[in-house]
């Protein structure tokens, strides 16, 4: 397993650093950038659990020649003139001359020959791109040059690194190595460092656009800008999702809060194409000010130094709000460089931090200490049971914080007034459209991706009203249309919004005024849209929305820190039965704990029926010995004719008190196969008798013949040890897919389940293989369904099993009962008949092969 993981990190280092010599190759031949090459070099990330300094070099490089090639696109294309190449290069690629350098400085420390250089070469040559601009003597030779080491160091690192793949690491060229267990050590304790560090250089990037005019680096802020910062706000909606997927809610959050000014200040920057002056009114970014400093006042449970940076950007959104001409003002701008020198310290810091055993103290843990003094707090424990998925096996955080902070952005937006001015001059689009619209979009992608059906809904909807009502008033398309067309579109969003309202009732008090709420500030476009609107009442209703999403983005973010006390969201209104509850009606409970297995055993043996994991997917399982349970199982599946159910054991030792009954063949057979995802169709016989089933035995298997397995999961073949052989069947409606996490056994099956075990998604999503061995005797074997198990295993055991027992070998499960009288083996049945769950996945095809005639045998209790 180290080899192949040595193997693929190999391999994808190699795409990565390829990919870098590609980039800058087109310099020699032409001013535009390769900005397709940064795709791949966006890729590279997702798999470097190992190279956290090379995947941050990689998204660092992708967003610099994104931003650049861009800026020469506008050129290209006559959007700038020639002369303003200077002051649209310079403020990103200063950023980036930094940014690099930091990254190459902390390379160099670490002793990553390769990193440091590649980092330092692009450094220099953004230095010497900058004084070319700069200078009209000074010649592009220099970054041509430094553009050149860099392509010489990536293809021989790259190229050595895919010899020593190829190779099997017998031909490794000095200095290409890597060592990954050295990272694996250096590197535990991070858990998405180098999604951290890619945000800090997109907030050195937006800050050093910003304080390059109050500097006099470059005049004003103006369209060649808008490549850069809407670069950095890509990027942070990038970051943001990584965080989701790392389960950070709070740095996800905030990467999506910069996100919104960045696309907020590159709005501004390009209204200057169509020589409009912004106008900032104060409602928005006052509000937003409030955001960050509850963010920042919660990310000090990460690291002081953390939440103290955050404090920087509540200056900022103070600054805008203070000054009319919001990010073309010098408050606004001096801000934004106090920014940019505290973004390089935090690089500096982080990357360390990533790489290095020593770190650098962050203030860790001073949070933890200070609640631990309070009494009447409990922090909640950081653990990823905090996020466990609802539905699906997706692994993303909870993002209703940055849902319910985007409502409150774009409600509060909407209260400003346009009154004379253009629309598009007033700064309201891009906090409605990109905060209440793109954001709220992805918050409610991550909810569907968790399985929040609701929430995803709400926000998605939520989204889509933002976005158009948005572009529509304030994007200036608005005008003279008001009338009976527009109000149709508004009433069709009100219904929706009607359903959702009416769904709430099942959720809890706090969703249900969320909802109700906005049905209010839909009411205001309506009536706007037939001029009927009373004075002050959208502002209205629209600062009572801003409200109660204030208080829901409030009580997210304390309830997801804090065990207790709770902000309260309020319970259900409505419940009816079996709707909105399943933890309370059905008991869930972690596979992993021997307790929970136990208390499910409990459950079965009192004629309960559950569901469980096994090594393929989730089944839901009743005890032979409880006839009842297995036609209450029955019954909840309403099982097809032609898929029945199928009997599991824990081991072959199960079927002692039958041995004699079944032939030697098949028990060899089943020996050598199992445990494993095979389930065997055999004939069906009095022996049957000894599990307890009674009348049940019809439910399982066909007339002729019954499917057995001994599934190869540990979980499973406890339970049944506890509970003795159980009758299988799958979690899900008869025609539906499998299930594959253990809540949608609730879901599917709802509240007939009297348990389930827990454990995450299905290890896989393949059925088992059912081998037809009706006929073993005269030593053929068929297939009804060739599953997880290939044909060609299956057969390779069969033909081993037949070679022994042809030879005369007797069966190893069976030596130490060779002398014990058929009597004795009988009465020493009974001791494992109580067992529990275990999944059928043998959908056995009805066949017409009698079954073998065997001696009458005494029922087993």
């Amino acid at each position: 397993g180290t080899l192949v993981m040595a193997q693929l990190h190999s391999l994808r280092v190699s795409v990565g650093i390829l990919g870098i010599s590609a980039g800058k190759f087109p310099y020699f031949i032409t001013e535009k950038e390769n900005i397709a090459v940064n795709f791949l070099l966006c890729c590279v990330r997702h798999s470097q659990s190992h190279a956290r300094l090379f995947s941050s070099l990689c998204l660092t490089v992708s967003a610099l020649w994104c931003g650049s090639g861009l800026v020469y696109i506008l050129v290209g294309q006559k959007v700038l003139q020639p002369a303003e190449l200077r002051s649209s290069l310079v403020p990103g690629l200063a950023a980036f001359t930094l940014a690099l350098f930091i990254i190459g400085s902390v390379s160099l420390l670490v002793k990553k020959a390769a990193l440091f250089l590649i980092s330092v070469g692009i450094s220099l040559a953004c230095a010497h791109q900058i004084a070319g601009l700069s200078a009209a003597g000074f010649g592009q030779t220099a970054t041509a040059a430094n553009y050149l080491f860099v392509c010489l160091v990536c293809v021989y690192f790259g190229f050595g690194r895919l010899l020593s793949t190829i190779t099997h690491g017998k031909v490794e060229p000095p200095g290409t190595g890597l060592k990954i267990k050295a990272e694996l050590k250096t590197q535990q304790n991070e858990g998405c460092s180098d999604a951290v560090s890619v945000a800090l250089v997109m907030n050195l990037l937006s800050a050093s656009v910003l304080a390059c005019p109050l500097l006099g680096v470059v005049p004003r802020l103006s369209v060649g800008h808008v490549p850069w910062l809407w670069t950095a706000g890509v990027f942070q909606l990038g970051m943001c999702v990584l965080f989701y997927r790392a389960m950070d809610t709070l740095a996800a959050t905030f990467c999506g809060f910069t996100a919104i000014l960045k696309f907020a200040e590159g709005y501004s920057a390009l209204l200057s194409f169509y020589s409009i002056q912004p106008f900032s009114p104060v409602p928005f970014p006052a509000v937003f000010s409030v955001l960050f400093s509850v963010l920042a006042l919660f990310s000090c449970q990460k690291s002081l130094l953390e939440g103290l940076y955050q404090l920087f950007f509540v200056a900022y959104c103070v600054a805008i709000a203070a000054q009319p001409q919001g990010f073309f003002q010098g408050g606004t701008q001096g801000v934004q460089a106090a920014i940019f020198v505290v973004s390089a310290g935090m690089l500096l810091v982080t990357t360390f931090n990533m790489v290095s055993s020593t770190t650098i103290p962050t203030g860790q843990g001073y949070f933890k200490a200070l609640a631990a003094r309070m009494q009447s707090v409990t922090l909640r424990a950081q653990d990823k049971e905090l996020h466990s998925p609802h539905l699906g096996y997706s692994k993303y955080a909870d993002a209703e914080v940055l849902g319910h902070a985007c409502s409150v952005l774009a409600a509060f937006a909407i209260t400003a007034t346009v009154g004379d001015r253009n629309p598009l001059s007033v700064l309201v689009l891009p906090w409605v459209v990109m905060a209440g619209g793109a954001l709220q979009l992805l918050c409610g992608s991550v909810a569907f991706a968790r399985g929040k059906s609701f929430e995803s809904t709400v926000f998605i909807l939520y989204g889509m009203m933002w976005t158009v009502w948005g572009l529509t008033r304030y994007g200036g398309l608005y005008g003279d249309t008001r009338g009976f067309n527009l109000a149709a579109g508004i009433i069709s969003f009100m219904l929706f919004n009607f359903l959702v309202t009416a769904a709430a009732l099942f959720v809890n008090v706090a969703w249900f005024i969320y909802a109700l709420t906005f049905q209010l500030i839909l009411i205001s476009f309506l009536l706007d849209a037939v001029g009927a609107l009373p004075f002050g009442y959208d502002i209205g209703v629209t600062i009572i929305f801003g409200l109660v999403s204030f208080y829901c983005f409030l009580a997210n973010i304390f309830n997801s820190t804090f065990q207790s006390p709770q902000i309260p969201l309020g319970r259900a209104l409505v419940k009816l039965s079996g709707v909105g509850g399943g933890a309370d009606i059905c008991p869930h409970v972690p596979a992993r704990k021997a307790t929970s297995v136990q208390q499910i055993a409990e459950i079965m043996k009192n004629g309960g029926i559950c569901g469980m994991p096994t090594d393929t997917v989730y089944v839901l399982v009743a005890a032979c010995n409880r006839p009842d349970a297995v036609v209450k199982a029955y019954k909840v599946k309403k099982q097809a004719q032609d898929r029945p159910m199928s009997l599991w054991i824990s081991s072959i030792k199960q079927l002692e008190s039958v041995r004699h009954l079944l032939s030697p063949l098949l028990l060899d057979f089943m020996e050598a196969a199992w445990p494993s995802s095979i389930s065997m169709v055999i004939p069906r016989g009095p022996w049957m008798d000894t599990f307890g089933l009674g009348d049940a035995a019809k439910h399982i298997g066909t007339p002729q013949s019954i499917a057995i397995r001994n599934p190869d999961c540990s979980v499973a073949t406890h339970l049944i040890n506890l509970v003795g052989p159980i009758a299988v069947t799958s979690a899900n409606p008869t025609g539906e897919a499998d299930t594959t996490h253990h809540n949608q056994v609730f879901a599917k099956l709802g509240d007939k389940v009297d348990g389930v075990l827990c454990d995450g998604p299905s290890p896989e999503n393949i059925a088992s293989t059912v081998v037809d061995c009706t006929k073993i005797e005269t030593g053929q074997i068929g297939f009804f369904r060739v599953g997880l198990i290939p044909k060609s295993k299956v057969l390779e055991l069969f033909e081993e099993v037949q070679r022994r027992h042809r030879q005369g070998q007797t069966n190893p499960a069976f030596e130490s009962d060779l002398h014990l009288p058929d009597t004795q083996t009988e009465q020493s049945s009974g001791e494992d008949d109580t067992a529990e769950s275990g999944r059928g996945t043998g959908n056995s095809t009805p066949f017409s092969v009698s079954p073998e005639q065997s001696p009458t045998l005494r029922t087993g209790s």
